[in-house]
């Protein structure tokens, strides 16, 4: 009796092990996922994605609530992941932050859909939903659902025809885009050091 009562505490025990880890694995992968009605761009050319982009627009989110001046730089690393190097300038406390993260791709390396992690094996989803394919001189990037929104820019500002365009195809997409915090690129001494956060 007693026997099979420590079978079934094991048993349960190991259920809700697995459960859990499924939970997990579920969790994660929500994080990462493409949201609905999204089509990630293809073909996508990371070569010609990697350097500066300024941050034209975004979804307020904690990580950057009150940054102006945002850049975002991508590095090609030796193990085919990316770099990547967030920067704003926190104007209430005057001084820069700066989150470094790593970013690979969730599937084939020619389809705009990757995950970025800033905090060890927790990773979000980063895809791209609109491209100035010829140039790569603007983007339009989703996060894992419609919360997370950025408009990207080779130059801190765009012509008012490329912004319409983006934002028309962002609200087509089901984003709030009322809710677009534009981004304020100012002159400033970009040559002052940066400020580990963590974001």
């Amino acid at each position: 009796m007693a026997g099979r009562s420590l079978r079934q505490h094991l048993s349960g025990a190991g259920l809700k092990r697995a459960a859990l880890l499924l939970l997990s694995v579920a969790a994660l992968s929500a994080c990462t996922s493409v949201p609905d009605g999204v089509t990630p761009v293809s073909p996508f050319e990371l070569d010609r994605y990697l350097g500066r982009w300024y941050e034209i627009a975004r979804l307020d989110h904690s990580f950057e609530r009150g940054l102006s001046d945002v850049t975002a730089d991508y590095r090609l690393q030796a193990d085919g992941s990316v770099e990547v190097v967030n920067r704003g300038y926190d104007g209430k406390k005057a001084e820069w932050r700066e989150a470094v993260g790593r970013a690979v791709f969730l599937g084939e390396r020619d389809v705009g859909s990757l995950k970025v992690s800033f905090f060890g094996p927790f990773y979000g989803g980063y895809h791209i939903a609109d491209l100035d394919q010829p140039g790569y001189r603007w983007a339009l990037v989703t996060g894992p659902d419609r919360d997370y929104l950025w408009i990207l820019a080779r130059t801190p500002e765009l012509p008012a025809e490329v912004r319409e365009r983006l934002v028309s195809k962002a609200s087509a997409l089901g984003f709030d885009t009322s809710k677009l915090i534009w981004v304020e690129h100012k002159p400033l001494d970009v040559s002052a050091p940066a400020r580990a956060s963590a974001h």
